[in-house]
């Protein structure tokens, strides 16, 4: 089969090697959709993951071509499924206390274990969901979805707050439909690229703000006062740093994009205890795939919109370039 793997740090290549088979408890599944993230990015220049050669791919969506000998029989062979990427043990200290993702003995498909960007993948039968008559190219969409999901769930929005989103790139996109059907009052979304901010309009955002000189000027005038919540997604530490500005008193600030982990950024403690502000994080999901699956299925999630450009894995390279580039929404590779 073919297989796109990520061979050393900032070097890909496309390759023919065996199809794998499933582990007693797992299943075998024949890619359809799966996504290029911002985290395949992280793994391209060695932030984490591997280790290397590695199989990228954790969005990921497809059909069960085969079952080990030791599942329960609720996956069958013909299942069309979409595939969560995060795989814990279920017996170390954080499991045991509920926070999964967290787990000591933790590993992600397509991120530390082979993953998506294949012909074929392996996945515990436990991590696989059927989507029923879903098209896998949205389906490829659930496993982000999870982890906004979740991350809303950190947030605790509430009612009738007003929300400031950085970055419209499918993460800010999708985060925006959500918080647009749970209970905001508006949403600004702030970008660079004004293709962006005239979809995220269309997609559900009260303002949108070009980036730049102007911006803070513009994100006042709509709220002289800041903001009840401020979530990043671009993972840029100088726009992380910048949602202090525009977070207002008991406010909330959300860190969801995935920065490099050796970024700092200042910030005031005297701020934070004067404006009893709320900082929070969100690291990828837990158990949240049920309620993205339930958001597609539900049409509250628009997802073809950020759906730009489809890709053969012979095509690999030229897929994760545009991806990274900053041109494109959402790339997929398709491989059949």
């Amino acid at each position: 089969m073919k297989a796109a793997y990520y061979t050393a740090r900032h070097e890909i290549a496309v390759r023919d090697i065996p199809e794998p088979a499933p582990g007693a408890d797992d299943v075998l599944v024949r890619v359809r959709a799966c996504g290029i993230c911002g985290t395949d990015q992280h793994i391209y220049d060695g932030d984490f993951g591997g280790p290397f050669p590695l199989v990228g791919g954790h969005e990921l969506a497809g059909e069960v071509v085969a079952v080990g000998s030791e599942t329960t029989g609720d996956v069958q062979v013909g299942d069309r499924v979409a595939v969560s990427p995060s795989i814990f043990c279920g017996a170390c200290y954080y499991c045991r206390r509920g926070q999964a993702n967290h787990c000591l003995r933790s590993s992600s498909i397509g991120v530390t274990r082979d993953g998506g960007f294949a012909e074929l993948v392996v996945a515990p039968e436990a991590n696989v969901y059927a989507i029923g008559d879903l098209d896998y190219e949205t389906a490829a969409f659930i496993e982000p979805i999870s982890c906004v999901v979740y991350g809303l769930k950190r947030l605790r929005l509430p009612v009738g707050a007003n929300v400031l989103i950085y970055g419209a790139g499918p993460i800010g996109l999708m985060m925006l439909q959500l918080i647009a059907h749970g209970g905001a009052s508006s949403v600004t979304v702030v970008d660079l690229d004004q293709d962006k901010l005239d979809l995220a309009s269309s997609l559900g955002a009260h303002h949108v703000v070009l980036a730049g000189s102007a911006a803070d000027a513009g994100l006042r005038s709509i709220s002289p006062r800041g903001h009840d919540a401020v979530i990043d997604c671009t993972g840029v530490p100088s726009v992380v740093e910048h949602m202090f500005v525009h977070v207002a008193n008991e406010g909330k600030l959300l860190f969801f994009g995935v920065n490099p982990s050796e970024a700092r950024i200042s910030i005031s403690p005297y701020d934070v205890y004067r404006r009893d502000l709320e900082i929070l994080g969100s690291f990828a999901l837990r158990y949240t795939f049920y309620e993205a699956l339930a958001l597609v299925e539900g049409g509250v999630v628009d997802v073809k919109s950020l759906l730009s450009h489809r890709f053969r894995i012979e095509e690999f390279r030229e897929a994760f370039e545009l991806a990274g580039s900053g041109e494109a929404l959402k790339v997929q590779i398709q491989p059949q």
